[in-house]
């Protein structure tokens, strides 16, 4: 079974359940799939929302491991992705030699806002956190306690960890930043990270057909019409 986590945003549902649409349409293998609901996370993550968190799931996919008590791999991915090849290939990455695995941009954002004029951050390991394999036994520090004291750059740049050897190398077409990464042929997961096509001003975006096309099979009707 793959175990996946994904952010939950209510501005950006739509962005959820086609994600979540695309995952299951390609998958391979049985794969579990738990939205980090803020609603549904009362009394373990108790801290006040910052001023520059830009979504709902920014310090709540830190308790992936807690959720998963721990045991075995899960993985964490925001919501604003489209899948576009078999899970399971991503699943089949998992290096026991890690505690946790990601693709390790070099991103430095131009803008200073994203999608609905949130503000965008720059820091060191800046999207890295947005696609995680958890080795969740190696991740006990992340307790609920943490995460809730915890600054966001002490989460987001992994300094629960003891050592930067313990980050895993996952390949980037795993987390394909659209407007950022050149267009490639083989972009497995793509990250809409500045606004996905929901958004209207990114409704032509790269990937946005594929996104509306996504939507269109989720709901059942041909590509391209309207509803």
């Amino acid at each position: 079974m793959i175990h996946w986590y994904i952010g939950y945003d209510p501005r950006e549902a739509v962005a959820f359940s086609v994600l979540a649409h695309s995952i299951q349409a390609r998958a391979t293998q049985p794969v579990s799939i738990t939205p980090l609901m803020l609603s549904q996370l009362g009394g373990v993550l108790t801290r006040e929302r910052h001023p520059l968190q830009s979504t709902d799931f920014s310090f709540s996919r830190f308790l992936t491991p807690y959720l998963s008590d721990y045991s075995g791999w899960s993985l964490f991915t925001d919501c604003d992705m489209l899948m576009l090849e078999d899970a399971a290939k991503l699943w089949a990455l998992r290096d026991e030699r890690y505690a946790v695995m990601v693709v390790q941009h070099v991103h430095i954002p131009r803008e200073s806002t994203k999608f609905l004029g949130e503000p965008q951050s720059r820091y060191e390991k800046k999207n890295w956190s947005s696609v995680m394999l958890f080795n969740n036994a190696r991740c006990r520090a992340l307790t609920p306690d943490y995460v809730n004291r915890a600054s966001g750059l002490d989460l987001h740049q992994f300094k629960w960890l003891d050592d930067d050897r313990l980050i895993g190398a996952l390949p980037e077409r795993w987390n394909h930043l659209v407007g950022y990464n050149a267009p490639r042929a083989d972009a497995a997961l793509v990250h809409y990270t500045l606004g996905g096509p929901y958004f209207a001003e990114y409704q032509n975006c790269e990937y946005a057909a594929q996104w509306q096309c996504e939507r269109a099979a989720m709901l059942g009707v041909a590509a391209g019409k309207k509803t």
